[in-house]
């Protein structure tokens, strides 16, 4: 009996889910990636730096 009433909850919910537009899915998309491609690059230029400051530092 459970499983029928928690059946039915879950189609109830599902009804009331109110989906991104596909506006909103590609503004969030460019955010996710923008957001990426700066740490990719952030994080490229510093190992970047440490390494060259320890190549200097060792010889």
């Amino acid at each position: 009996m459970h499983l029928i009433q928690f059946s039915k909850n879950v189609v109830k919910e599902m009804h009331r889910i109110v989906w991104p537009t596909a506006k909103e899915n590609r503004r969030d998309t460019a955010v996710v990636l923008s957001i990426t491609i700066f740490f990719i690059l952030f994080f490229a230029l510093f190992d970047w730096l440490i390494q060259m400051g320890l190549l200097a530092f060792v010889g």
